[in-house]
């Protein structure tokens, strides 16, 4: 049954039970809001990858001796 796995009248099938249980009219609005949250999602993964490599880039600022006091502030 499952062998083939899905066909074309398969997906037919889906689309007309979507466009059924959501309506023509709201089809645009969903797509739109998905495709904004994916853009948001896409921008906010490329901004943490951005954020570790530049971490990893950059070297500490002073070397830490263990004969130097700590200083608090």
């Amino acid at each position: 049954m499952l062998r083939n796995g899905l066909e074309p009248w398969h997906l037919l099938i889906v689309a007309i039970v979507v466009i059924v249980l959501f309506g023509s009219k709201k089809l645009p609005d969903t797509a739109r809001a998905l495709g904004k949250s994916m853009r948001i999602l896409k921008s906010e993964a490329k901004a943490m990858k951005d954020e570790g490599t530049a971490a990893s880039v950059e070297a500490p600022a002073a070397p830490v001796s263990a004969d130097a006091p700590a200083t608090t502030r």
